[in-house]
């Protein structure tokens, strides 16, 4: 998933957890040989997104447990389309990938039909680990014969984070607790938005427009037809689904109340808007609390704060790990991806990055549960994204659901950039849609 790197704050909790891990199974079992020194193994691991998936000090961990192995992390910085654009060409060509990578939940399912390409974690011994996950990530995982594509890293449940120093000069309240209570819906959530944008100031109320969308979007087909862009038969419904169009109609009111920067997720622009206040608000995965800290960096530290997302719950995001089988070192990969995503591994990633572990044990683990991030004025992070992670309905992706994304992504940002109206953009996303998902 998409997060910044470690924090030496966050070090000895990191060390901690991962000191269970030298002597826990969950990583494998007890038939896992140890390396054999005099036949060294280096593992490529493939990973996206500005910070990484916090995994620094549990590779030192693996490589000092497994004498003879040593793991490169690759990707880091890398934005989602262009690392999916790369591991796409590297699977079809059967050679360039790594020897674990990781896959989005957005584009899990594009790979499900590459099936053939990866190995079956099933046949791995991966089903002795199936309580370790939520049944809903699990099945995310899953293809339709059967196989197990990739073990869950962790899960995107959804909040609001929002800077406190610019609640309080536009006069609204700072603390938690009532700034929830502002949005109980989105369109609550729009009109504060334009409270916000009536007092003086630069700032604008949101990052982005997409960023709004995509959450929208997953909390409504979470609670409504549970899927998005394609049902699941795989056609596309994306001028049919209902809850596509609530997603879009509420986004386009925020663009038409003028409350968006109008920035591109994951730009040098947007890296730049946290650094200099530019948004005041932005839909909060669990995971983007560490690209927050990451991009807004130590001066914005107390500044942040987290309160709950209007509607009610959604997901957006998670990722997992699957092992090519192109890869030349498959036991040690399947060994790597099965440590990677135990429960104390993904404990280790939520105390280093804010990844909310898919696991339900970790979930349940008092370190999670009692876990305050600093950074966002000590908010209960474990408690906050925890909450809904349990209960989140599977909200299904069709095998085109990035491409299809993307589309509709660009037709919102041209209504940011004023170069279409609202409805000429809407049908420019559906043909775009519909070109993409040939």
């Amino acid at each position: 998933m998409r997060v910044p790197t470690t924090r030496r704050r966050f070090a000895s909790v990191i060390l901690a957890s991962v000191a269970v891990l030298a002597v826990s199974t969950a990583c494998g079992g007890d038939e896992d040989e140890p390396a054999d020194p005099s036949k060294p193994v280096k593992l490529t691991l493939d990973v996206f997104g500005d910070q990484g998936f916090g995994y620094d000090e549990l590779v030192k961990q693996f490589e000092k447990d497994n004498p003879g192995i040593t793991v490169e992390q690759r990707g880091k910085g890398l934005g989602l389309g262009d690392y999916n654009t790369r591991l796409t060409q590297w699977i079809a060509s059967g050679a360039g990938a790594g020897d674990v990578v990781a896959l989005e939940e957005g584009t899990i399912v594009q790979f499900k039909a590459q099936a053939n390409n990866f190995v079956n974690l099933l046949d791995e011994g991966a089903g002795e680990l199936k309580d370790n996950f939520l049944p809903w990530k699990w099945e995310q995982a899953l293809t339709g014969d059967g196989k197990l594509l990739g073990l869950g890293t962790d899960v995107g449940s959804a909040a609001m984070c929002y800077r406190t120093d610019l609640f309080a000069a536009a006069g609204l309240p700072t603390e938690p607790d009532k700034v929830s209570a502002l949005w109980p819906t989105w369109q609550a959530y729009t009109e504060t938005g334009k409270r916000f944008d009536a007092a003086p100031g630069n700032a604008k109320f949101i990052d982005a427009a997409t960023n709004v969308f995509n959450t929208v979007l997953m909390q409504a087909a979470g609670n409504g037809t549970g899927y998005t862009f394609f049902d699941k038969s795989d056609k596309l419904v994306i001028g049919e689904n209902p809850d596509v169009k609530t997603a879009w109609d509420a986004t386009v009111a925020m663009i038409n109340a003028n409350l968006s920067a109008g920035l591109q997720s994951f730009s040098d622009p947007w890296t730049t808007g946290f650094k200099q206040a530019q948004f005041a608000t932005i839909a909060c995965p669990a995971w983007m609390t560490g690209v927050i800290e990451g991009n807004a960096g130590p001066a914005a530290a107390k500044k942040w704060n987290i309160a709950k997302v209007p509607g009610n719950g959604g997901n957006w995001g998670g990722s997992f790990l699957a092992v090519p089988k192109q890869s030349k070192n498959k036991d040690a990969a399947v060994k790597l991806a099965k440590f990677l995503t135990s429960p104390e591994s993904q404990i280790a990633a939520f105390n280093a990055v804010g990844n909310l572990p898919s696991s339900g044990k970790a979930l349940e683990d008092p370190a999670v549960l009692a876990k305050k991030n600093a950074y966002f004025n000590d908010a209960p992070t474990g408690e906050i994204f925890g909450a809904g992670a349990k209960d989140f309905k599977a909200v299904y992706l069709g095998a085109k659901n990035q491409p299809v994304r993307d589309a509709v992504e660009n037709a919102l940002r041209s209504i940011e950039q004023k170069k279409r109206t609202p409805d000429q953009a809407w049908q420019d996303a559906v043909k775009a849609a519909e070109a993409a998902s040939r």
